[in-house]
């Protein structure tokens, strides 16, 4: 009987349609090309294998002001970001020299069906989390449901297609998608990270955990905590991973700490007198001169772009398109001729960094050239939806001679200003109703006034009035998540391989979600259905067009005055640390990096110790 059974099961499995059967890897891509590093890799090319262990880092924080807890995954309040892959580890880390691919961690292997509605891991038998239980399907299956209900809006919109978690075994789990309208969903799923349901079961996750320190899944632990000032992970030795070839050549300090700061100036201060290591600048005038100090000129404080090849944020000052007065675009037109990035980046920036002109900056994804056929047939059915420069040239920034004197953009801001039905009365400019053209620009950080305030002043000759508000980090978040501000400064992430996140950027319903990045509070229908098509491609070239539309449509509208990015991170340390040969093109990766020194050495020191090394 048992045999007849058998037969019946094998008989059922053998009918099964061929497109549910796949294959178990040990990475994903995007669109299913081969990844870079095979199933039989040692390690990847941007750290070094052989690196020792031991010694410490300390690095400001990229957020501004104090945490309040721990979770890097819930939108109240602020979060430590590097609890994220330091504490908890993703089930697949994702390389940092291919566009987007990720290797088996956690997970030892993936299976993505054929037909792409479902993936499943198998969960490596040596995983444990610092406590030293096993990390099973059902903290993976836990994690993944915590999240959606109760962490992030961002896990909500990316995961929004996940249909059911099944846990099929003790170490095996499968995810069934509604859709196959996601194409980078299966990557995204296995970049989650796995938290212990055996203690979070008790904890308040929705709070952010407050400062209790968790058992984790990652390199480190939590050690030292300064409760919102400043917190130390420690190494676990007896990290089950250690010896991956996912891992190796990752993780190498004893202790990895995290210093924040409610002020950029004070933190920079701070570095500059020893107090911590490494510091990821954001001010471009900082950057170029308020490190000059013998230290930098003797190598012990280095200074450098570090990951030329990184896609950097696309920064702007953004309009909130709620307010009336922001509501035309001949209006936010005219307000983007009048800022001179050029002056500003030769008088304030050492005509260091390059003019923003897309939304996928420094990346294939930039539309760059006027439309092609093949996008001209997505943009065709938008006509009359969008502005008809869409179909034409690609967007340009206004540009000047850097001299100051913009006389000729004032006159267009004008001409434009007065078809929008705006009138010189005195001194100002004002409406039909008499009311002034006025905005206040609201920040929350130090140093920015000093791009704003030239601004201000051309703004001021023609008649419109631009107020600066500073307020301290705390009160900001709640202004942004309230989308009480008439303009702010803000950065969108940039990938390679954009998805779902850019709903969270751009798409109408999560305009005025409190939890979302939607800061412009934009609700387009075009921009909607070609982020829908953007993540439903199905090839890079059918993805690449898309972006490319939907830049055009972003830029065209005029819903942000661009920015600038640097030629790579802006990173300044102490010369301490050991740096891999060939670091990670895309990231500056202080993970990979490794302590030579205690205290920091001068160039010729350190070139000494390289050249004793080398023998």
């Amino acid at each position: 009987m048992r045999s007849v059974f058998a037969l019946l099961f094998l008989t059922a499995y053998w009918l099964l349609p061929t497109s549910a059967v796949a294959a178990a890897q040990h990475a994903l891509t995007v669109y299913g090309e081969p990844p870079k590093y095979p199933a039989t890799f040692d390690h990847f090319d941007y750290v070094n294998p052989a690196a020792p262990k031991g010694g410490s880092l300390r690095r400001s924080a990229v957020e501004i002001g104090q945490f309040d807890h721990l979770l890097p995954y819930i939108d109240k309040g602020t979060g430590v970001s590097q609890v994220d892959g330091l504490l908890y580890s993703p089930l697949a880390l994702r390389s940092l020299d291919e566009p987007y691919t990720v290797y088996g961690l956690i997970a030892q292997k993936m299976e993505l069906a054929d037909d792409h509605l479902s993936l499943r891991f198998y969960l490596n038998p040596k995983a444990t989390f610092s406590d030293g239980v096993a990390i099973t399907a059902d903290d993976v299956k836990f994690t993944f449901n915590l999240f959606m209900t109760q962490g992030s809006l961002r896990f909500r919109t990316q995961f929004a297609d996940v249909k059911q978690v099944v846990v099929e075994g003790p170490r095996q789990v499968r995810f069934d998608f509604s859709s196959t309208d996601n194409r980078s969903l299966p990557l995204d799923l296995a970049s989650l990270p796995v938290l212990p349901e055996h203690w979070w079961k008790d904890h308040d996750f929705a709070a952010g955990g407050g400062f209790d320190a968790a058992p984790g899944s990652g390199p480190y632990t939590v050690g030292k905590m300064d409760n919102g000032r400043s917190i130390t992970f420690q190494r676990d030795r007896n990290w089950w991973a250690r010896d991956l070839p996912v891992t190796r050549g990752l993780y190498n300090f004893d202790q990895f700490g995290v210093e924040f700061f409610g002020d950029t100036e004070v933190a920079r201060q701070v570095l500059m007198g020893g107090a911590y290591d490494y510091n990821r600048e954001f001010s471009a005038t900082a950057y170029t001169i308020k490190y000059n100090s013998p230290p930098l000129d003797d190598g012990r404080l280095q200074r450098a772009h570090l990951a030329p090849q990184s896609l950097q944020a696309a920064q702007g000052f953004v309009f909130n398109l709620q307010r009336p007065v922001f509501q035309d675009r001949r209006v936010r037109q005219a307000l983007a001729l009048l800022w001179d990035f050029e002056w500003t980046n030769r008088q304030l920036m050492r005509s260091l960094y390059i003019r923003q002109q897309s939304f996928f900056a420094n990346s294939p994804l930039a539309a760059r050239q006027p439309p092609d056929a093949a996008e001209l047939k997505i943009l065709e059915p938008l006509r009359g939806k969008v502005p008809d420069e869409v179909f034409g040239p690609a967007f340009e920034a206004p540009r000047t001679d850097g001299t100051g004197f913009i006389r000729d953009k004032q006159l267009q801001a004008l001409a434009l200003l007065k078809d929008a039905g705006w009138r010189p009365e005195g001194d100002r400019l004002v409406n039909a109703a008499g009311e002034p053209l006025s905005f206040t620009f609201l920040n929350g950080q130090a140093g920015l006034e000093k791009l704003i305030l030239p601004w201000k002043r051309t703004l001021a000759q023609i008649g419109i009035d631009l107020q600066i508000r500073r307020i301290d980090p705390s009160q900001y978040i709640n202004r942004l998540m309230a989308r009480d501000y008439d303009m702010i400064i803000t950065g969108y992430p940039v990938s390679a391989s954009p998805g779902m996140e850019l709903y969270n950027y751009f798409g109408s319903a999560s305009a005025t979600d409190s939890g979302s990045n939607n800061y412009m509070v934009l609700k387009d229908p075009a921009v909607d259905s070609l982020i829908k098509g953007l993540v439903s491609a199905r090839t890079k070239a059918d993805m690449t067009e898309y972006a490319h539309a939907l830049d055009r449509v972003l830029q065209w509208n005029y819903y942000w005055i661009p920015n600038y990015y640097p030629p790579g991170t802006s990173t300044v340390w102490w010369n301490r640390f050991g740096i891999p040969a060939h670091p990670a093109p895309n990231d500056e990766a202080p993970e990979t990096w490794w302590q030579v020194s205690p205290t920091p050495l001068t160039n010729t020191q350190m070139a000494d110790l390289r050249a004793k090394e080398a023998h």
